[in-house]
């Protein structure tokens, strides 16, 4: 395709000039799945099933079985280079992601969230693609401009959005300072050396450049467009180290990556930048070269509200002429609940990235370890935003529990299943616990496969599902595509449920009492400093009710009396078994009893380590 060195280059209109792939009426509706493009797919593997179901047998690389765990790591040797290995670009593709369309279909997903794969800096190992180069071009190691554009034409064709991670905050290591080290300064400006070429040397005049004049401008030096190259793209105040001081946090780089200049003002008097404006059109023909159907916008905190409305408004604008209404804009919003509504008011976001209470609570209450009103107030504390409801969370917030980066977890980070191995036998419960209760749920990937992401690093939760030299289970070589995964077959069941009932989408929610009596009723909660119990919650959409439960309890079935709504219920009106991780149960009944003067309830079983859903016959 045809290099793009400008923003002149972008023929918008011409683009445009087709018809579009059409948002999702209801986002909540959407089932996501986050995965890092380098570590996803290679396409070699072999064992698998294709996007029409077909086994593939011409692949190089076999499906993990158990007795392949720790078959990387059988020396020390070996196990430091498949440590090295997770540092560096392990070889994931849009081209393998595009073949697993079918994988991600069957288990459910409707809408698959990538990882930045814009061209990155050259001479570092940015494999998870924060690093950016040329905003206009994919990288390399992921394939072309042509396979990007056909890996969504698969994915809508499997019925599949795509949601793209875009950032504008910062750019790779373009430059190099004249000193070391840079800490944030405030007003003063850094002197720079130059623009790194290719080998990230500052051989480059801090300035826009000629390829015809510098070669070693282009392909791989400096930063593209040629907009961005102006020295007033970028603030050049050096490096963060007070992560939550106004200012600091907003004019700073992260670590070695250049923070850009967006512009100035609050939300109301934002003007915005030369470098900001450039990145909307940016965006803009990624939108209309390919048909995506979302961005998930990085380090918004970053940004600042001006930058993000003016962004958003522009972006979302855009999208609604080529026919997208619902064009949807997923912000990283740091700093708690209050902050990330207050920030989706201010700026016209779509939905936050729930990446601070939420996973934390989520995993240890399915865990047993904390009472479970600690992640279902997550959902009802509408005081908290200054709403008499909590729809609100119903299609704003985007909730998970593995990620990519655990900022949540401060240096203990590692996968739900990673420790003991009755935490595998818990992961269900943890992937149910998310698709069935409020908020736009998303899997990281590899958690359906019950990937442990042990060892503290970033680089541990970013196992290859392809296998190479980095393999979950710390194995290479071998792939992890397996839909005869217990884990992947019973999600897979969940999601059709989910997907059949609206309630489970869009109903209200409650947690519910429990008695062992069914006279003495109170909310489950850990005794001892454990919670081994029946967990159960009610979904409600107009008038029906349905009722969910998970037990914390790995080891045996737990019975209890749940409270039901007296106002939709009679005495004498029975439920049935919708779903449950027992099979044996899918054809029992339980009827509701007028279990005290003021409240109605239904007797459950709950599986060990299990999950359950009724709803009324």
């Amino acid at each position: 395709m045809t290099a793009l060195q400008t923003i002149t280059d972008l023929d918008l209109k011409s683009l445009s000039n087709r018809r579009f792939h059409p948002s999702p009426v209801a986002w909540e509706d959407q089932v996501l799945y986050f995965l890092l493009l380098d570590r996803f797919s290679d396409g070699n593997e072999q064992g698998y099933r294709d996007n029409r179901g077909r086994p593939v047998r011409k692949g190089t690389t076999p499906r993990f079985a158990p007795a392949d765990e720790g078959n990387a790591i059988g020396s020390a040797v070996d196990a430091a280079a498949w440590r090295d290995a997770g540092g560096r670009w392990c070889g994931g593709t849009l081209r393998g992601l595009t073949g697993k369309m079918g994988y991600l279909r069957r288990l459910g997903i409707t809408a698959v969230w990538v990882s930045p794969l814009f061209r990155q800096v050259s001479f570092q190992s940015t494999y998870h693609g924060y690093g950016i180069q040329n905003f206009l071009e994919v990288d390399p190691h992921f394939g072309s401009r042509d396979d990007l554009r056909e890996m969504v034409r698969v994915a809508h064709d499997n019925g599949i959005y795509v949601i793209l991670d875009v950032i504008l905050n910062h750019a790779g290591n373009v430059f190099a300072y004249d000193r070391e080290p840079t800490p944030f300064t405030g007003d003063a400006l850094y002197p720079v050396s130059g623009f790194r070429d290719g080998t990230g040397q500052p051989s480059l005049p801090f300035a826009p450049l000629d390829p015809a004049t510098q070669p070693a401008a282009w392909p791989a030096g400096a930063v593209w467009p040629r907009e961005l190259q102006a020295p007033e793209s970028f603030t050049r105040k050096g490096f963060i180290r007070d992560w939550d001081r106004y200012l600091e946090y907003l004019d700073g780089d992260f670590f070695d990556l250049k923070d850009l200049h967006l512009g100035a003002g609050d939300a109301d008097t934002f003007q915005p930048s030369p470098a900001l404006l450039t990145l909307c059109e940016v965006y803009k023909y990624w939108i209309a070269l390919t048909d995506l159907d979302g961005y998930r916008i990085d380090t918004v905190k970053h940004m600042g509200v001006g930058a993000t409305r003016f962004f958003a408004s522009t972006i979302h604008e855009f999208a609604q002429r080529l026919g997208k209404e619902n064009f949807y804009l997923i912000g990283e919003i740091t700093g708690g609940r209050v902050n990330a509504f207050d920030t989706l008011e201010t700026t016209g976001l779509d939905a936050a990235l729930g990446v601070d209470d939420v996973p934390l609570r989520l995993e240890d209450m399915v865990k047993g370890q904390a009472d479970p009103a600690g992640y279902f107030d997550l959902f009802r504390n509408s005081l908290l935003v200054r709403k008499e409801s909590h729809a609100w969370f119903r299609n704003r917030v985007v909730t998970m529990i593995d990620d990519h980066d655990q900022v949540c977890r401060g240096a203990k980070k590692e996968r739900f299943c990673a420790g003991a191995p009755k935490w595998r036998t818990l992961a269900l419960n943890a992937l149910a616990l998310n698709a069935t209760t409020l908020g736009i749920p998303c899997v990281y990937y590899g958690t359906e496969q019950c990937f442990d992401g042990e060892g503290g690093d970033d680089r541990y939760l970013r196992e290859c599902m392809f296998g190479g030299p980095f393999g979950a289970f710390r194995s290479r070589e071998r792939h992890f595509f397996d839909e005869t995964n217990p884990v992947y077959r019973e999600f897979a069941r969940i999601l059709v449920i989910r997907k059949e009932q609206p309630a489970l989408r869009r109903g209200r929610q409650y947690l519910r009492e429990i008695s062992g009596d069914g006279v003495n009723f109170g909310l489950p909660h850990e005794i001892g400093g454990e919670l081994r119990s029946v967990v159960p919650w009610a979904r409600i959409f107009d008038s029906e009710e349905l009722v969910l439960a998970i037990n914390t309890d790995p080891d045996q079935p737990r019975r209890a009396w749940v409270v039901v709504d007296g106002g939709l219920h009679r005495a004498g009106d029975r439920f049935g078994c919708l779903y449950s991780t027992d099979p044996a149960q899918l054809r029992h009944k339980t009827a509701v009893r007028q279990a005290t003067a003021y409240l109605k309830a239904i007797e459950l079983t709950v599986p060990a380590a299990g999950f359950i859903v009724y709803r009324p016959l």
